[in-house]
């Protein structure tokens, strides 16, 4: 039996297996085998739903100087903005008039932002919104940290692990920053309750396969409700501004992979994969990914949330956006619904 044959039975694979099954990335048969199951089963669970999540992106200060993003606190040519907490809450208004159902609170790992200020930001969402969702991505903190987030009403919480294999975290990080805090933030999270959703780019400056399969061993371990994956894209002022985009092919195939693996989990199709390839969010959505995240960040603050360079959708009204979104996802045989999506456990 081949490692995606093994995967399609059983939906795990060892590390090993799975360095053989990326090895077949470019295989027709196997991509098909995969893209196939991968979306016969997202059918299975959640139907032709597509489910939208509101980006707000508050604060680009960030206290971290990881090598590859463009709002690493040592880019001294970065624009730093902070919402405040009443446009937080008007972007929030905004997406509830145009059918958003979970708002994602992202940002730099920003120490203004106290655990008071941000548990009273939640509060105030919640109360505004009770039917909607609270998504927060905004780094590491303490157990006790996420604890009051959760207190005060956050339902989800994003972390990207980034890469699971130590030598390749240290390339792609300063000395201050460790795997085992993100591993350990992942599961204190779990713990906690959260929805929890974990990822990694695509293509990273080191990568291999073998790497690869070490994320998708860990994922494969840690079980999150949410996974966000999508082309490494360099920004110009970072060390890696020379190294090359990550594939949108190989990013494809990783999401059938993880569909197969976890087939309840909740997988976008990133804003990064509409960068790289014109149709790439309709790919993703074709390679088994069901979540669609739209910017309702205000207009003026979308290009200096600079994570990569010639990201899309910066000068979109959020409504525009959403029609547009809409109509992508229609013509990928799917629909946008105005859900809180929850994953199902």
């Amino acid at each position: 039996m081949t490692p995606a044959e093994t995967l399609i039975n059983s939906h795990r694979l060892s590390r090993e297996e799975y360095a053989a099954l990326l090895i077949k990335a470019e295989d027709e048969r196997t991509r098909e085998l995969l893209k196939t199951e991968a979306v016969r089963l997202r059918r299975k669970y959640y139907g032709n739903k597509v489910f939208t999540r509101g980006l707000i992106e508050f604060t680009n200060y960030c206290k971290n100087d990881c090598y590859y993003c463009g709002i690493r606190c040592g880019n001294q040519k970065a624009e730093r903005y902070r919402l405040t907490e009443e446009e937080i809450l008007e972007c929030c208004r905004e997406g509830d008039r145009l059918g958003f159902r979970t708002f994602v609170l992202q940002g730099g790992e920003d120490a203004w932002f106290t655990d008071e200020r941000m548990e009273k930001i939640i509060r105030r969402i919640k109360r505004e919104f009770p039917d909607c969702a609270v998504t927060l991505s905004i780094g590491e903190k303490s157990y006790e940290s996420y604890r009051k987030f959760r207190e005060a009403g956050a339902d989800r919480y994003l972390l990207r692990h980034e890469t699971a294999d130590e030598e390749h975290y240290r390339m792609l990080h300063p000395e201050n920053i460790h795997l085992s805090k993100r591993k350990q933030c992942l599961y204190n999270l779990k713990a906690l309750g959260y929805q929890t959703g974990a990822g990694f780019m695509v293509g990273s400056p080191g990568q291999t396969l073998e790497t690869l399969a070490a994320d998708l061993e860990f994922l494969q371990e840690l079980k999150p409700q949410m996974v966000g994956i999508g082309p490494f894209i360099p920004h110009h002022g970072t060390k890696f501004a020379n190294e090359k985009a990550g594939s949108v092919s190989l990013t494809l195939f990783l999401l059938s992979i993880i569909r197969i693996m976890l087939p309840k989990v909740l997988l976008p199709a990133t804003t990064a994969l509409g960068t790289v390839d014109p149709r790439g969010r309709e790919k993703g959505l074709e390679a088994g990914a069901n979540v669609v995240m739209p910017n309702l960040s205000p207009l003026r603050n979308r290009k200096q949330y600079d994570l990569y360079d010639n990201k899309i959708c910066t000068g979109d009204e959020a409504a525009e956006c959403r029609v547009c979104l809409a109509r992508r996802v229609e013509s990928a045989g799917y629909c946008l619904v105005d859900e809180r999506g929850d994953a199902l456990e």
